[in-house]
């Protein structure tokens, strides 16, 4: 998924994956209420900076408590599983952050504030005018439950990266508008001796992107969509099964070798090296590239064709724990940090546009420029499908694509086991 940061120091994940326990069990069980005791201290949980984005976090911060003599913002990271499951580990305990950063959706913020962990900031919209603040678009995942549960922090979107000296060795002129064109370049990549696209399987939305373009793809938009909210049956619309064996197809012929057992930092790498010539990434990526020693000139963008014109998107906000006692403060440290001259200061850092309409896209980075004409032009937004599925289903999900992956579900079953399992868990 997505994200804040994807996480690009491998001995950073592997310290917030390990402490993520130890700080549940050791640092929160005291607690009788969310965040530190100190009425003056923030607790704000995210997910592991990367190297350009920790220190613009931490300036942020600093800015912050210099404006506000006293406060506190205790800033703690863990790696984007560790942070789901810390979440959902504390949701309806009473303990947890005051702050905390999170990816809209049904399937994971919606999940959160099902269970409580997420206060309606309605009374803060209206003390700051934050709905004046932000893109309707921005604020629409904001809204989605009734009320306000969160603040807008960052409008994301995927599309396909390339390397363009790999697709000029493999003689591809231009961008493929088309499905069937992105086949035939991704079959001229194979046979120029260059892996077309690097994928991760151990995190399993590495993969999933992949087939929610495919759904999109192979079902169109409406159907698609009425997949993914529950209104069709993956086990009877025969679209399903074609997604399913393109997905197929892509690991048999286009994917790195050794893709299941490998993350998505360690895939990554074989982009950023020249060894991969695609990678499905986000307005993140922009910033990670150049951090990993690419030329930004030297790669493209375009979105996956699908042929509906809709584009693969979702929001990331920033919520205040409903059972914080403080929610005052933390609202003030919201309004600070999406503030017109904060977010002028780090446009361009997790994102190449910020959900503040007063604040236009960064420059420094060429990428930055191609992704205003993706959201313009889009024709509505398809989500991830961890963004609109429940957990478990999306569990489930993920482990019938990599079944299909390893041969061990035929594309033909996939969507009817699947739809077993939504019927099932509906009960």
């Amino acid at each position: 998924m997505a994200l804040f940061s994807m996480e690009a120091m491998m001995l950073r994940k592997f310290l917030a994956t390990a402490t993520a326990a130890v700080v549940l069990a050791v640092g929160l069980s005291g607690c009788s209420a969310a965040g530190a005791n100190d009425d003056k201290t923030l607790v704000f949980w995210t997910v592991t900076q990367g190297d350009e984005q920790l220190p613009v976090l931490e300036d942020m911060i600093q800015r912050f408590e210099d404006a506000h003599p006293g406060v506190t913002v205790d800033l703690e990271q863990r790696s984007i599983d560790a942070h789901k499951d810390a979440l959902r580990q504390v949701a309806g305990t009473g303990v947890g952050p005051d702050v905390y950063f999170y990816w809209e959706g049904s399937g994971l913020a919606g999940e959160l504030v099902d269970a409580g962990l997420s206060a309606d900031l309605t009374s803060y919209y209206n003390k700051y005018d934050w709905d004046d603040r932000f893109t309707s678009a921005a604020l629409a995942g904001i809204t989605q439950y009734g009320g306000h549960h969160g603040v807008p922090w960052t409008r994301q979107a995927m599309a396909v990266y390339y390397n363009k000296t790999l697709f000029k060795k493999a003689g591809i002129a231009t961008e493929p508008t088309t499905y069937d064109e992105l086949i035939a370049d991704a079959d001229a990549l194979v046979d120029a001796g260059v892996t077309p696209i690097e994928v991760g399987g151990t995190v399993n939305w590495h993969i999933m992107r992949l087939l929610d373009s495919l759904v999109e793809t192979e079902c169109g938009a409406t159907t698609a969509t009425a997949l993914f909210s529950g209104s069709a049956s993956w086990a009877d619309e025969t679209c399903v099964t074609a997604s399913y064996e393109q997905l197929k197809t892509w690991g048999d012929k286009y994917f790195n070798d050794g893709y299941l057992s490998m993350s998505n930092d360690d895939s990554s790498l074989l982009f950023f090296s020249g060894d991969a010539a695609m990678a499905i990434e986000g307005t993140w990526f922009d910033g990670t590239v150049v951090e990993n020693g690419m030329d930004p000139n030297e790669l493209g963008i375009f979105r996956f064709p699908t042929g509906t014109g809709r584009l693969s998107g979702f929001g990331e906000a920033l919520y205040v724990n409903d059972a914080s006692t403080k929610k005052d403060l933390a609202a003030t440290f919201l309004d600070f940090v999406t503030s017109t001259p904060i977010q002028k200061d780090s446009v361009g850092t997790w994102a190449s546009l910020s959900a503040n309409k007063e604040v236009a896209a960064g420059t420094d980075n060429p990428l930055d420029a191609l992704w205003e004409p993706f959201f313009t032009e889009a024709d509505g937004v398809y989500n991830p499908a961890d963004q609109s599925l429940s957990g478990e289903v999306t569990t489930e999900y993920w482990r019938i694509q990599n079944a299909v992956l390893t041969g061990e579900i035929a594309p033909a079953d996939a969507g009817a086991q699947l739809q077993t399992f939504i019927d099932g868990s509906a009960k």
